[in-house]
């Protein structure tokens, strides 16, 4: 049996580059703020997403990819995240589980307000690059200003570049010419409840009413 303690990601950094591999970031801070901006409030447990059927959609798309390139991809996927002091304990329960769904987490002490880990994001992608083994890239993420050039630079030398979100917040890449837009609710099984979202761009004929985040009251406190 197989000591999974043991278990060395072979895309850990200093590590030789690896085969071919269509790679996905996870921007955990910038997508919890979109979810929580949907919602209105921290997520419950409900409308967390479910990393392990994000997993299996990398592994669809990997394996079609293999296909229409004609060559054998490995997927490999890293959620990004700030860990704010103190928070350690209430965060290692999440971290070991994407662990052991098969995700790599990368966790950057929130010490500033703009300790962000879009850098480090951005500098895994490059690495992938620069080794010359990435074949296809997809970041979950809704920040545009730090993201938006370097992928469509990606897309123009041929690699196809996936944008995972949230359309309310990700219209840069909806909008792209040269850059794939996939909503996370339309992975299959994500979520375990449906979002309560209204687009304003497809209202029904009728209208629709949208809730308030946070009571009236709440300006006076």
């Amino acid at each position: 049996m197989n000591d999974v303690s043991s278990y060395v990601h072979p895309y850990a950094p200093g590590a030789q580059p690896g085969p071919d591999t269509l790679l996905l970031v996870w921007d955990a801070p910038n997508l919890d703020m979109g979810l929580g901006s949907i919602l209105g409030g921290r997520p419950t447990s409900n409308y967390r997403p479910r990393f392990d059927a994000v997993g299996r959609w990398l592994l669809d798309r990997g394996e079609a990819l293999s296909k229409e390139l004609g060559e054998e991809l490995v997927p490999e996927a890293t959620v990004f995240t700030n860990v704010i002091p103190g928070s350690a304990d209430m965060i290692r329960p999440w971290v070991e589980a994407l662990r052991n769904v098969g995700f790599a987490v990368f966790a950057k002490p929130k010490l500033q307000e703009d300790t962000d880990v879009d850098p480090d994001m951005l500098a895994h992608i490059r690495r992938r690059h620069g080794e010359g083994v990435l074949r296809g890239v997809v970041v979950a993420s809704a920040d545009g200003q730090n993201f938006k050039d370097d992928l469509e630079e990606l897309a123009a030398a041929g690699l196809p570049v996936t944008v995972l979100g949230f359309h309310e917040h990700a219209a840069w890449a909806v909008a792209s010419e040269s850059l794939e837009f996939v909503d996370l609710e339309e992975i299959p099984g994500v979520f375990r409840e449906p979002l309560p979202r209204v687009n304003l761009d497809q209202l029904p004929d009728m209208g629709a009413w949208l809730q308030p985040f946070r009571p009236l009251a709440a300006l006076s406190k």
